[in-house]
């Protein structure tokens, strides 16, 4: 057992997909396996079901994954002990208040593994070099790469009667506490969609709308991702369709910098088609 294997591992038990993991790892998909492969045998113990989707963790893998979970960080603590201060160049991203934290933990965890970098996080309307916002709020003088589309949903308290449909319409909302958010940028699209709303607490954060949800208080109508693994609100699809876009937005105004460059060329390889014509449209 080597620390790429448990690397490896980590990201097969991250992905739950071995062509995931290996885009993560940058290595073949049969190198990856092979290594898996290698590890339950030494292991003595099945980590992985393989099935159609992908790679379900058993509960053996549940159980090893904290440990070898705790093994990779301290070979990475071990390994920066005696790194010495290198010239660091600075990037500073704004952050939209209304990101799902999964999505930005596998954005900025890279970024933060460069001991080169100087990574600091402000508001999406403070100066920064670029911001991770919705395409709604995207200025004029801003080149946009999109990085994923997610749609709106209700978040419910699980014990909430509208639990018991699969999907919600608008006049099902009629007379439902209902908590606000502040920064909600679909916010009067709901309102003029919806029948009249009985708004009874307004919250600041996605935090703090889910805490809310939990108890009782009300239903939010949230991006997917917000609610997405909170296991204390119930999820419903509603008949509005409505998705919003959040992506890299960079002034065109000027060249980006050399710490952008890099953070925009290690986005992820699906939006590789739109990294291109962003290029090209900065040239013109």
């Amino acid at each position: 057992m080597d620390i790429r294997e448990l690397r490896y591992f980590a990201a097969v038990y991250r992905e739950r997909n071995l062509t995931a993991a290996a885009k993560r790892c940058f290595i073949s998909q049969p190198s990856i396996s092979a290594a898996i492969t290698h590890l339950e045998a030494e292991l003595g113990t099945t980590l992985f079901i393989r099935h159609k989707k992908g790679m379900a963790p058993t509960e053996s893998a549940e159980q090893f994954h904290s440990v070898a979970r705790r093994i990779i960080d301290e070979a990475d603590a071990a390994r920066n002990l005696f790194r010495k201060p290198t010239t660091q160049c600075a990037l500073t991203l704004g952050l939209m208040r209304t990101l799902d934290q999964a999505r930005t933990i596998a954005l900025l965890k890279p970024l933060t593994a460069k001991p080169d970098l100087a990574l600091r996080l402000v508001g999406a309307n403070e100066k920064a070099d670029a911001r991770i916002v919705s395409k709604t709020i995207v200025g004029a003088g801003e080149h946009f790469i999109p990085l994923w589309t997610e749609r709106y949903v209700a978040a419910l308290p699980p014990a909430h009667p509208l639990t018991l449909k699969d999907k919600l319409r608008t006049s099902d909302f009629a007379g439902v506490p209902m908590i606000d958010r502040c920064h909600c940028e679909q916010q009067e699209f709901f309102r003029r969609a919806a029948p009249p709303r009985k708004p009874v607490a307004i919250a600041e954060s996605e935090e703090w709308a889910m805490a809310l949800v939990a108890a009782g208080v009300g239903v939010a109508i949230v991006p997917e991702g917000v609610a997405r693994g909170n296991p204390d609100v119930v999820v419903r699809a509603i008949e509005i369709d409505v998705t919003r876009q959040v992506g890299l937005a960079y002034p065109s105004a000027r060249p980006p910098s050399d710490a952008l460059k890099e953070f925009i060329a290690s986005l992820p390889q699906q939006q590789a088609k739109v990294r291109p014509a962003a290029l090209k449209a900065k040239r013109a």
